[in-house]
């Protein structure tokens, strides 16, 4: 009996991650159902690739963050728009507006500090090597907190089922 276990015929990572990103769908829908604010102190860092297929942004963003992006949806923002396979959202950026378009499938992390709650995502954009960035600054209050109770991050899910290569 062999220790190793089997390649799956199913894919379940995919079935997973595609799960766990409709929860940031259900989610950002909820706050363009309710007219667009967030209620209480929620708000929301979502990180997502800005080279993924059928993400839309101002060139200078693009330039800027080449690989990857953080934007902050908290006070500043307008015309929320969540359709089935991505969402449009309008920011500005050192007093410069501008419409961001970004499909579920291009992020990578969704964090709502205000309750301790994160999701990462596996890339759908492998062939891009993973640089370090900093957050896209846009306009608006941040707030930061400590993490909960024992700042352990307990309320962050994250899935790797370490599929192989």
């Amino acid at each position: 009996m062999s220790e190793e276990t089997p390649d799956s015929l199913i894919p379940y990572d995919e079935i997973v991650q595609e799960a766990l990103r409709a929860v940031v769908g259900r989610v950002l829908g909820e706050i363009e159902r309710g007219g667009g604010s967030l209620p209480g102190n929620h708000h929301f860092y979502i990180t997502f690739k800005t080279a993924a297929h059928g993400v839309s942004i101002p060139q200078h963003l693009r330039e800027r963050f080449p690989d990857e992006m953080t934007i902050v949806l908290q006070n500043k923002f307008w015309d929320l728009e969540v359709r089935e396979e991505d969402f449009t959202v309008g920011l500005s950026f050192n007093q410069i507006p501008a419409k961001l378009q970004i499909p579920f499938a291009a992020i990578t992390a969704f964090v709502d500090p205000a309750v301790d709650f994160g999701l990462q995502f596996q890339t759908s954009v492998e062939e891009l090597p993973h640089e370090e960035h900093d957050d896209a600054e846009n306009d608006g209050e941040t707030v930061v907190t400590d993490g909960g109770e024992d700042g352990d991050g307990s309320n962050v899910v994250t899935v790797d089922f370490g599929r192989k290569k």
